[in-house]
């Protein structure tokens, strides 16, 4: 039977898991196959789960040997999905009240953990899965490369295998390349250096023969697929202890003198145990699903090579060890067994031979394509000047429009919150600027985003004023985000609602798109975004200095602007372009603003290149921020338009 959401989100968070149909057969996505694991290793029933798929099919009595029998599972259509959650790619979670979707497999995992925790705050074995500071996986897949290597580009690889088995099945997908790569390199965990000296210890005890640094030969491990032996069970009793649920006492493991006396840099390296180091954390939980089965997959089509996964075979059989693991995955129909490898281990790779990952290029300075800064901004603004290329700013269509302030409810008015009243004031002064433009393009019905949203100043004030549209914020930043869920319900918001994703993963339809100090790419992401969606955008950039290629797009953008620059004169521009603070110097000030204006002169054209028309302004007054450009972007349906100064004469009430 197929249910809907209504009455389940009341009573508790509702997770939403897709479901694939093949020749009318349904399996499960690998995100919904480590969301279901992770579930069952936490033993969490804090969320009712219900599949999602387009055929109405009962996917939940299908998929029954795949699902914990601890969950209460159900079935939905996509079309009975709560609107706030078909926009997104699932995983998501919808909150009790329907107004909070978080969406993304990184950031529906750390909810499912946080929840854990909340229930059982004792659970020390799923507090550790959070990693050091509490940031495993945290960074955005646009910003980290190891967060998109895990959250997106093995799943992938696996994905594509598991479609299509018989294809290359010699060649191994670069990202489990990179993945054994990383495997086999030592690590560095905060505060190793007393692990170091026992193991030291423990070396000099069993009469070891290993080299200074502890960089063994590979030959003296043991065999993939072997249970780890005494060598390297110093890394993998710490790793074990950490996750402990029951509290342990202190052993006394104080090295004797001669240990403690040897340098730093002559103690052994730490092998890898767990995908991040030396303990098992949420990486390893949404790594095991995708070999577990990637491996089965090769086993059956192509066991001749494993051989070229020593390390990651290694890494798979101490995953069996950390308790929980075999029945978590059990309970999820993954029967986790050691990969018999029919041909002796071959030499490893040379080095001129290896692939190189995408992590090595992101550890390696020369191989990153950020260049270093070197020299002043002028012979590049010349030489751009030269080609008839300079910075040029549209007039502001109503310089002296404000929201009515004094008129509004203290929860709209930065000056409640916690920043200062100067700060406020400038707050203020930008959001008039951006409500303005977006109030001018606003029509009833209409939907509008608010991208990077922080603690919703902008989605707030436009909800606000505009109650005839639907406004949503995101925001990957959860505690961000949940403040401004309050502040929208001490206002009684009912067309508002706030999505924690990273960009990537907002896919609903939309007309307008914001953005208050978007930094580095982000504005770039964020004019991307709506430009796929057909969406008006108004967007204030922030943080040029970070700008850099990325995943996505490279710089310059637009076609003139690379038949001129380089990307390092170009990152000339970005440098200075963040030279508009108040006490330099009114010369430095002026070139500083020049640069921006070239910098979205670029990104301009190359919107334009879509049909958009696209103005570059300043917003009034100047002083309200250092980064006071904005980018005002219509669609090719509405570039015959000009911005409609008769609309905002006055300030709109709700």
């Amino acid at each position: 039977m197929t249910h809907t959401v209504e009455k389940q989100q009341q009573q508790q968070p509702s997770l939403f898991l897709g479901v694939c149909c093949q020749s009318e057969e349904p399996h499960l996505p690998l995100h919904s196959s480590i969301a279901l694991f992770l579930l069952s290793y936490c033993e969490c029933k804090s969320f009712k789960v219900f599949l999602v798929s387009a055929a109405p099919a009962r996917c939940s009595q299908r998929l029954e040997s795949q699902l914990p029998g601890s969950l209460e599972v159900s079935d939905t259509r996509l079309e009975d999905v709560p609107p706030l959650v078909r926009g997104c790619r699932l995983p998501a979670v919808l909150d009790e009240t329907g107004q909070l979707c978080r969406a993304g497999l990184a950031v529906v995992l750390r909810h499912i953990i946080n929840k854990t925790l909340e229930a059982e705050p004792s659970r020390n074995d799923v507090l550790a899965l959070l990693g050091f500071k509490k940031t495993c996986l945290k960074a955005c897949a646009e910003v980290s490369k190891w967060t998109r290597l895990c959250e997106t580009g093995i799943p992938s690889a696996v994905e594509e295998r598991l479609q299509n088995p018989n294809n290359h099945s010699q060649q191994l997908p670069l990202s489990i390349l990179t993945l054994e790569q990383r495997l086999a390199e030592p690590v560095k965990v905060h505060n190793d250096d007393k692990i170091r000296r026992q193991k030291l210890q423990e070396q000099r005890r069993n009469g070891k023969n290993e080299s200074p640094k502890g960089q063994g030969d590979v030959d003296k491990e043991s065999a993939p697929g072997e249970a780890p032996q005494a060598g390297d069970g110093l890394e993998l009793r710490a790793a074990l202890a950490k996750l402990s649920v029951e509290s342990v006492p202190a052993v006394a493991t104080r090295e004797n003198s001669e240990i403690r006396k040897v340098k730093t840099t002559d103690l052994p390296l730490l092998e890898h145990v767990f995908a991040e180091g030396l303990y098992f954390t949420l990486t390893d939980v949404v790594l095991l699903p995708c070999i577990y089965q990637y491996l089965c997959s090769l086993q059956a089509h192509a066991a001749s090579t494993l051989h070229q996964l020593p390390h990651l075979l290694r890494w798979y059989s101490r995953v069996q060890e950390v308790p929980g693991v075999l029945r978590a995955a059990k309970a999820c129909g993954m029967t986790l067994s050691v990969p018999q490898v029919p041909t002796p281990r071959l030499p490893g790779l040379s080095a001129e031979e290896k692939p190189t990952s995408p992590l090595e290029q992101e550890d390696n300075p020369e191989m990153t394509t950020q260049l270093p800064f070197v020299g002043g901004p002028r012979p590049t603004m010349t030489k751009l000047k030269e080609k008839g290329v300079e910075a040029v700013f549209a007039p502001h269509p109503c310089p002296a429009w404000t929201l009515p302030w004094d008129n509004l409810p203290g929860a709209i008015n930065p000056t409640e919150g916690k920043m200062s009243n100067i700060r406020a004031v400038r707050k203020r002064q930008q959001l008039n600027n951006l409500v303005a433009m977006v109030t001018d393009q606003a029509r009833p019905g209409y939907s509008i985003v608010d991208f990077c949203s922080g603690t919703g100043h902008v989605g707030i004030v436009l909800a606000h004023t505009l109650p005839d549209c639907q406004v949503i914020l995101i925001e990957n930043k959860e505690e961000s985000l949940v403040r401004a869920q309050s502040r929208s319900a001490e206002l009684g918001l009912k067309n508002i609602g706030f999505i924690q994703a990273n960009l990537d993963y907002f896919t609903g339809p939309f007309q307008i798109g914001v953005a208050l100090h978007a930094c580095g790419v982000a504005t770039d992401m964020v004019v991307e975004h709506c430009i796929q969606a057909g969406a008006a955008f108004v967007i204030s950039p922030c943080c040029y200095g970070f700008i850099q290629n990325a995943v996505k797009f490279t710089f310059p953008k637009s076609k003139r602007f690379k038949e001129t620059l380089t990307y390092k004169e170009h990152m000339i521009l970005c440098r200075f372009a963040d030279q508009t603070a108040v006490q330099l110097p009114p010369e430095r000030r002026l070139i500083g603003k020049q640069c921006m204006g070239l910098v979205d002169l670029d990104r301009s054209w190359e919107a334009e290149t879509h049909g958009y028309l696209v103005q570059v302004m300043t917003m009034e007054p100047e002083s309200c921020s250092p980064k006071n450009n904005m980018l005002v972007g219509k669609p090719p349906q509405k570039s015959g338009l000009d911005i409609g100064v008769s609309q905002l004469e006055a300030p709109v009430h709700n």
